[in-house]
């Protein structure tokens, strides 16, 4: 079974994404509404794959994705953002992320871009 992380600092949309998940067999090891919260759940639960909110307290998403990707260079991380942030998804990707999702998702266009990155 899949094994996801949720990052984003809201509980909307991290429960949006479980439900999502959920219905499609991928188990939601954890939920970090920060971004030193999703590092260190990150190494404590390895998951497949990360959603990662680019928003968030602490250390912003794109910053938790370049210290995930010193952790673990294979890291999968799919960063989920709002229109309008092309500029952050970019650096995102530049820091290591190997998709991303825009809000507000559509459920298939989530489960696509997971299995993409998964190659599954």
């Amino acid at each position: 079974m899949v094994k996801v992380l949720i990052a984003d600092d809201t509980q909307f949309m991290r429960t949006n994404l479980r439900i999502v998940f959920e219905r499609h067999g991928i188990q939601v090891v954890g939920e970090a509404d920060s971004g030193s919260k999703v590092v260190k759940m990150y190494e404590m639960l390895n998951p497949d794959i990360v959603t990662m909110d680019i928003t968030m307290p602490n250390i912003d998403g794109i910053e938790a994705t370049k210290l995930i990707m010193q952790m673990d260079p294979n890291a999968k991380i799919v960063v989920v953002s709002a229109l309008g942030q092309e500029v952050f998804v970019r650096e995102a990707i530049l820091a290591g992320a190997k998709n991303f999702i825009v809000k507000p998702f559509q459920e298939d266009k989530v489960i696509d871009v997971i299995e993409k990155v998964l190659g599954i």
